[in-house]
């Protein structure tokens, strides 16, 4: 394959420090004769609690996007001035205009300081690979969608492209931190990236959008707000969405369908109940990966094939996922009081097919022909029922808060061998087992995961311009299983265990003025083991042996925010202690106890207003990640991590060019063994204008364009995993240059 005529492989410590020169440019000055009022934290809406006040934290993200003329409009990301710990606030503004129409929350978190991320079918055509927050890696910090926090209970990890669609969110938030004692889930030390919805506007419109782009993706959909239509202002926002692409990879097609609702309906003055519900249907061909050998001889894109006699052969390599979530909040506030909250369900249903080793490398054969192609068939369901309660009343001299996050999940898993040229069960597991069914199953497994975590805390205001937030929370945490056919082992199992914890925490926040402020963090960071302790014959025996993960986290920083300029910068240190990795093996993941780990790093981000339309965007950290076995670098943690980019937005115009760059990581956290992939740098440009069409019943149309990977870079930026026969690693490649072209419209 010809080599991209640019790359960037060796410009990340020019690139760093241009970025953070960038930031650094502009002096600031304090403004002392305008102290700030701190206000006391709220029970808040459900929404994340790792700022003092969420709502005021939503504002200063820009959620409503006006003709853009400050520095807070305009930032991508940028932080918030009540955090309690490092925080990167992503707006509707730059959702709508830099992330594609076929992203998610992970394309969005991209951006942000410390964070990497890995999407080797293009934005939300594909589960991202990596989704990485100063190193740790998903399993190890929590998503929450409206303050909800969800996860697949075996691991705690989170399907990107399977919940809420970019056109169904308003924000997005990356937490750096354990945040405060209300902050709920089950991976709090890794941080929390926080996912909220639209929300109905205050008028009846339309808004039909339609895009194209690279690899015949296409985009149609559309918001439906009500607008008030009861008495007592009654109001709801629908979105319908379908999407479908080839893919970059080859014969990686996905096809997406979504629907989402949400109902607010206030009750009185101080009451408002919101009803909010989506399902999402989701198609797609997934391949593992490529091997070095397999990039040479097909392509930096080779994903699956069309031979239906290949293991890799498309058609044999499929999803089928289904997902749904649905809540009733009550938010309300009276006499110092404020109640919060949240009732919920969702379900995630996965028919997953597979060959046996797609990348060739395990030669073809089953039970009925040594010709036929070996395969397997898996189920992975589960459903969770919860509840949030919060509940903060004014006390002495500020707040005192409670609540309880209660969290039941029920999970079904299978697995079996199959005959993908016959479509019919491969009994090669267990010969002579008294059915077909059980002489198949590598696994068949029913468990159970249930959270409880009260919570209690208070803010402290100590002077007008300070106050300490100090609280603990209790975490219940117990698994259960009940498997026929246990993975790993084949044998039955049927067992329990419970793990406790007290996770307190402490933060100080303080206002050098009204433009100005700092904090500091110290809190207790706490993960129980996955589902994976128990795949083992005798769990009473291995779990005893096994350590729950903890942290002990220490975080400074320091926000700036005017007209023309927001700066934040932080830096961090976090004991790690037992620390659990995984690694794929022929599309199974699998965990292995890499000890403890010491994270430190510094990290900056800021907004600066050049005028008459333009800005200037940068961040940058530098990360460090070391086991304490041996002082080995930690797998998968970048270097450094930096941002550039130039933005025009002025009346219906918008224009930007951002570059992110991702510095140099190691495959596993043996740097001396191991070869690094080398730093690398996506530049992406972007370019909309809205205007009137004078027609009818049409306020505006918006057009928009986006040139994405503009270098057109296809460097392998992420281990895949290895194949299942000779261990070989597999690799993912940055999706080659591609676009979206997308028209909307405001109708009446």
């Amino acid at each position: 394959m010809p080599q991209p005529t640019l790359a960037f492989r060796s410009c990340g410590p020019a690139l760093l420090a241009l970025a953070i020169a960038a930031v650094l440019a502009t002096p600031v000055h304090a403004d002392d004769t305008n102290p700030v009022q701190p206000k006391p934290a709220t029970a808040g809406t459900g929404t994340d609690t790792t700022v003092a006040s969420p709502q005021d934290a939503k504002q200063l993200g820009a959620v409503q996007v006006t003709a853009a003329t400050t520095a807070s409009t305009i930032a991508p990301t940028q932080g918030s001035m009540v955090a309690i710990e490092p925080q990167s606030i992503i707006g509707t503004l730059y959702l709508r205009e830099n992330i594609a129409p076929t992203g998610d929350y992970t394309d969005a978190a991209a951006i942000s300081p410390s964070v990497y991320t890995v999407t080797p079918n293009g934005s939300g055509l594909m589960e991202s690979a990596v989704v990485s927050i100063r190193g740790f890696q998903d399993g190890q910090y929590n998503v929450t969608f409206d303050g909800i926090p969800w996860m697949d209970s075996n691991d705690f990890t989170h399907h990107s492209t399977s919940y809420f669609t970019n056109q169904e969110t308003s924000s997005v938030t990356v937490d750096r931190g354990p945040g405060t004692a209300g902050t709920l889930g089950n991976a709090t030390f890794g941080g929390t990236i926080t996912v909220d919805s639209i929300n109905p506007q205050k008028q009846f419109g339309i808004n039909p959008y339609f895009s194209l782009g690279s690899w015949a993706t296409a985009v149609e959909g559309a918001i439906i707000n009500t607008g008030s239509f009861t008495d007592s202002g009654t109001s709801a926002v629908v979105n319908l969405q379908n999407s479908d692409s080839d893919g970059y990879l080859t014969y990686s097609g996905q096809r997406r369908q979504s629907v989402f609702a949400k109902v607010v309906q206030p009750l009185g003055d101080n009451t408002t109940l919101t009803f909010a519900a989506m399902a999402n249907k989701l198609n797609q061909y997934v391949p593992f990966g490529a091997t070095k050998a397999q990039i040479a001889e097909y392509g930096v894109n080779y994903g699956l094939n069309n031979d239906p006699t290949s293991q890799a052969y498309y058609r044999y390599n499929q999803d089928k996922i289904n997902t749904n979530l649905g809540y009733i909040g009550l938010h309300s506030a009276f006499d110092g009081w404020t109640i919060d909250n949240k009732a919920y369900t969702y379900g995630y249903n996965h028919f997953g097919f597979n060959g046996e080793d797609p990348n060739g490398e395990t030669p073809n054969g089953t039970f009925y022909s040594p010709t036929d192609v070996p395969g397997q068939h898996m189920r992975n369901t589960n459903r969770s029922w919860g509840d949030i309660f919060r509940l903060a009343k004014e006390l002495g001299p500020g707040e005192v808060r409670t609540g309880l996050w209660y969290d039941h999940q029920d999970d079904i898993r299978w697995l079996y061998e199959f005959d993908d040229t016959n479509n019919q069960l491969n009994p090669v597991v267990t010969p002579g087992a008294p059915t077909l069914q059980l002489a198949a199953a590598d696994r068949r497994m029913n468990d159970t995961l249930v959270t409880i975590q009260p919570y209690l805390e208070y803010q402290w205001n100590l002077t007008d311009n300070a106050y300490f937030i100090g609280g603990v929370k209790y975490n219940d945490f117990k698994r259960s299983i009940d498997a026929p056919v246990n993975q790993k082992t084949g044998t039955p199992l049927s067992y329990s265990k419970t793990w406790t914890a007290t996770l307190p925490s402490a933060s100080f926040h303080y206002a050098f003025s009204s433009s100005w402020t700092a904090y500091a963090q110290w809190a207790k960071g706490y993960l129980a083991p996955n589902l994976n302790l128990f795949y083992v014959p005798n769990p009473a025996v291995t779990d005893s042996a096994v350590a729950p993960e903890k942290t002990t986290n220490w975080q400074l920083g320091t926000t700036w925010s005017d007209d023309r300029l927001t700066l934040s910068g932080d830096v961090y240190k976090i004991n790690f202690n037992n620390f659990v990795q995984k690694h794929n093996v022929g599309g199974i993941t699998e965990f292995y106890n890499g000890g403890g780990v010491h994270y430190k790093g510094i990290e900056l981000e800021g907004t600066y207003m050049l005028g008459a339309g333009f800005s200037v965007y940068a961040n940058g950290s530098l990360n460090r990640a070391i086991q304490t076995t041996d002082n080995a670098w930690n797998a998968n943690t970048p270097h450094k991590t930096a941002a550039l980019g130039f933005i025009y937005s002025n009346g219906p115009a918008y224009v930007s060019l951002v570059d992110k760059f991702v510095g140099k990581t190691y495959y596993t956290a043996n740097a001396e063994d191991d070869t690094p992939i080398g730093g690398y740098a996506v530049t992406n440009f972007t370019a909309s204008y809205r205007f009137d069409p004078h027609i009818a019943d049409v306020k505006d149309l918006k057009i928009g364009v986006q040139l994405n990977n503009i270098f057109n870079n296809t460097h392998i930026n992420a281990l895949a995993g290895t194949t299942g026969a000779d261990s070989t690693p597999m690799y993912f490649t940055i999706p080659a240059r591609n676009f979206n072209f997308t028209i909307s419209a405001d109708l009446f």
